[in-house]
């Protein structure tokens, strides 16, 4: 039977991701699996929690958001050792992108029986950030405003924070000149973003690259380039469905490494938690992650 030990940020999400494991702990017990939980004080300290755990050979359970999935992920990349995810987040993207079920029986099920996959991590590098690895996406532009404004939301969640952040961020961007290169080849263009997705999905089920797969050893990169903003409000609304790919102001490329410049201080994230400037560079792992989903 599985040995498990959840690493709980209680700062994000709060009682919601304290409500998502009780529900879960309750069931993995109840089957005769240990449980363990650690409680961080930072996500480097969730990080370091993971690490010990996992060289313990127990499973390690990120409870939270793409923040601290991601964190905890990029902590095991390339290590062997075992992640599962318990959601209790603003976006839960990585989990959507695994096909994780969202009730907690089904959710148990999975921790406790599933089957371990390899999928890709990605590798961020900058040269005023330090290097580290994450699950879901790299990017740059109007989007990472967007995020920073829906972090800072007390008001809101979900789906809800990340429209109003998009709307705030879109109403005060002017147009970027981005210089990105994707495996070598260089793609000049003026435009609001550009994202390299190993998850097809961020910003709370939006799918910005409906083709991506979090096990191609892959990087799928979407630039949107300059467009009214009439437009703009429009493809956002498309990245429910994904149909924003079809626009002529949208380009998708895949690639295993891309590096991310622009003619001013562009702002980029990742997984919702990195927050520096351009430049940036992003490197797809391949299968460096065991995962249960």
């Amino acid at each position: 039977m599985r040995q498990f030990t959840a690493v709980v940020n209680p700062t994000a999400g709060g009682a919601t991701g304290a409500a998502a494991l009780l529900r879960v702990a309750r069931l993995l017990r109840e089957a005769g699996a240990g449980l363990e939980t650690e409680y961080s004080r930072s996500l480097d300290h969730a990080r370091e929690l993971a690490r010990q755990a996992g060289e313990r050979g127990r499973v390690v359970l990120a409870v939270g958001g793409d923040g601290i999935a991601g964190g905890i992920g990029g902590a095991l990349s390339g290590t062997g050792a075992l992640l599962g995810l318990v959601p209790a987040g603003r976006g839960n993207d990585f989990a959507r992108a695994l096909g994780l079920p969202t009730d907690p029986d089904g959710l148990a099920r999975v921790l406790l029986h599933g089957e371990p996959r390899a999928v890709d991590t990605v590798e961020v590098t900058s040269a005023v950030h330090d290097r580290t690895v994450v699950l879901g996406s790299v990017y740059a532009g109007v989007d990472a405003l967007a995020n920073r404004h829906a972090n800072r939301s007390r008001l809101l969640r979900g789906t809800a924070s990340y429209t109003a952040g998009a709307l705030r961020a879109v109403t005060a961007w002017r147009p970027t000149r981005y210089r990105v290169t994707v495996d070598g080849r260089e793609h000049a263009y003026t435009g609001y973003t550009v994202v390299a997705a190993n998850s097809g999905y961020y910003g709370s089920a939006r799918r910005i690259a409906p083709g991506a797969e979090v096990d191609d050893g892959l990087l799928d990169v979407v630039m949107i380039h300059d467009a009214p903003r009439r437009l703009f409000f429009a493809l956002m609304r498309e990245l429910d469905t994904g149909a924003h790919v079809h626009r002529p102001q949208v380009r998708v490329v895949r690639g295993e490494e891309i590096r991310i410049e622009a003619d001013r201080e562009v702002p980029y994230g990742a997984d919702g938690e990195v927050e520096a400037v351009l430049p940036v560079t992003a490197r797809v792992l391949p299968g460096a992650l065991r995962v249960l989903g």
